[in-house]
Parts: C-alpha cells; sequence; structure tokens
C-alpha cells in the first residue's frame, strides 16, 4: 500500500523491512528508503505469495521465504528462543481463511517463515475471523477446527477493534465494503498477535507428525455434534470408549465439548496406541492434508 502503517513504524522506532507487491507504490517507498539510514528496507514481492507449491523458477512478486530471510540478514533461531521476527500484514478479506489456514500448516510443520523460529504475526483480519479463532467450546458455529489449533499453537491477543467505518472500503454502490456474515459478528477490523506457543512441539507433538493431528481434529469437526466416541470407535473399532475413560471425557461428550487442550491430550493417548500404525490410517490422514495444502 501506501506506506501508512510502514510510516507508522518507521515513527516508532523500529527497523522495517517492507515487502509490497503493487508496482505503483514502489517509487514513494523506495525514496523513503533512501532518505532513512539503513532504517527501511524496501522488496518488491507478495507476503501472500510466500513460498508457492510450485516447481522452477519463481517469477516476483512471488518469494521464497529463505531469499527473503537472507536479505533482511534474519538467522534461524532454535524454537523455544526469543521471537526472531515480528511481521505487521493487513490480510485481504477474500483470501482471510485460506490464509489463516496456510499459515496454521507451515506453524505446524515448521515450514515457510516458522523454519526460522517462533514469528510473532500481528496482523489485521475481520472480526468475524478474530470470533472464530478465539472461540471456546460452547460458542455454536463459531467453534471449529481452526480454533483448536490457532490456540494450541499460539497465544492469541487483542490489540485493536475499529470499526469498518474508520477505513475507506467503499464498495461501487457507494456503501462500506464490509465482508458480510449473519452467524458472527462482523462490525470492526482487529489487529491480532499470534505468537507461537514456546511448548507447542512437547508432549509427543512434533513437525514430523503435526499433519496427523490436524487431520484429526479436522475430521472431528466435520460433524461436530456427533458423539466423539463414534469418531474414535471409526478409527479404532471398539476403543472409543476406553480411549475416553483414559482421559476422564463423558462417555456421551461431542466433538465441540472438548476444550483445544483436551484435543492436545486426546492426540497423546492416541500416538501411545497402535493406531498410528495402521497404514490405512496414515494414508488417509496423509492424502487430506495434501488436499489441504
Amino acid at each position: 500500500g501506501p506506506g501508512v502503517l510502514t510510516r507508522t513504524l518507521l515513527n516508532a522506532g523500529h527497523r522495517v523491512v517492507a515487502v509490497e507487491n503493487n508496482l505503483a507504490f514502489l517509487p514513494n517507498l523506495q525514496s523513503l528508503e533512501n532518505s532513512l539510514d539503513g532504517q527501511l528496507k524496501v522488496i518488491y514481492g507478495d507476503f501472500l505469495r510466500l513460498d508457492p507449491l510450485v516447481t522452477g523458477r519463481m517469477k516476483p512478486p512471488a518469494m521464497c521465504s529463505d531469499k527473503l530471510f537472507e536479505t533482511m540478514g534474519v538467522a534461524a533461531v532454535p524454537w523455544k528462543a526469543d521471537v526472531p521476527v515480528k511481521v505487521f500484514w493487513i490480510l485481504p478479506q477474500r483470501k482471510e481463511r485460506s490464509t489463516l489456514w496456510r499459515l496454521l500448516f507451515a506453524l505446524y510443520e515448521c515450514s515457510s517463515i516458522y523454519k526460522y523460529g517462533r514469528v510473532e504475526l500481528n496482523i489485521f483480519i475481520s472480526e468475524k475471523e478474530y470470533k472464530v479463532l478465539t472461540a471456546k467450546p460452547g460458542e455454536g458455529r463459531a467453534y471449529q477446527a481452526l480454533s483448536v489449533l490457532w490456540q494450541v499453537g499460539c497465544e492469541i491477543q487483542l490489540l485493536l477493534m475499529e470499526p469498518w467505518s474508520s477505513f475507506i472500503t467503499n464498495s461501487k454502490t457507494g456503501g462500506l465494503a464490509i465482508p458480510k456474515c449473519v452467524s458472527l459478528p462482523n462490525d470492526h477490523l482487529c489487529l491480532v498477535r499470534l505468537t507461537p506457543r514456546k511448548n507447542l512441539f512437547t508432549a509427543g507433538l512434533k513437525p514430523t507428525n503435526s499433519p496427523t493431528f490436524i487431520f484429526i481434529v479436522k475430521q472431528c469437526f466435520a460433524k461436530p455434534r456427533s458423539k466423539l466416541s463414534d469418531r474414535l470407535n471409526s478409527w479404532s473399532f471398539g476403543n472409543g470408549s476406553k480411549i475416553l475413560r483414559a482421559l476422564e471425557i463423558p462417555k456421551s461428550a461431542e466433538s465441540c465439548h472438548l476444550y483445544p487442550e483436551d484435543y492436545r491430550r486426546l492426540f497423546k493417548v492416541l500416538q501411545n496406541s497402535n493406531m498410528f500404525t495402521d497404514t490405512w490410517f496414515h494414508n488417509e490422514a496423509m492424502e487430506s492434508i495434501r488436499n489441504m495444502n
């Protein structure tokens, strides 16, 4: 964009790397870069097209995270080290959900930007998506697989909630171009901080088996009002009640009744069972993850 957020960060004294995908805005940003003593670096690229699933040479504005971090002069750090980079980003409304899923896969697999450590995201998203990310059991349709996976993976902090009327979002008809949502409130744009948890990869969860964890959560929420014991029995015949008993979860519990930490405990128990050694389960999980990616 025109650099409003960039200038705000510069005025606060931060060193900024601005990634811009619109050639029309580049000259002004580059002029600003030249007027500063190394505080700003401007890169032509599209953060939305970071690490595309393609082979061969990438054509700008698509870009590779390895090249981006090399240009920034940022090296990879251990997962439990301090946050190496803070990203500020306004997510395009039409691609909010797909972008959140893509970032989630990268987080759990420690790929893309997360190869370099616990990269902190400060993102502008619609109120409806913020409500989904922070939803708890009992909050109806807001509580989804996305809720569980982001809450397990990150500390989520609301930094700012601003009415849509504060922004230029006019549609062709002259009204506010606000994404419509019937089931959830959506009157604000939210600035949300997502900080990866230091203890994410503990208690049996690893980048190598995280696709299976994602698959299990997504499958459970495919029918959120179904009994969890029925879902477990479909994976490991006759063991559903036994698994729930070990976790002290009621036999009548539905998938939407479990808290994010309950799904983490469930994964640990399943990890210690022989279910994950079954070839059919592994193949189904991997095929599902490939399709979602």
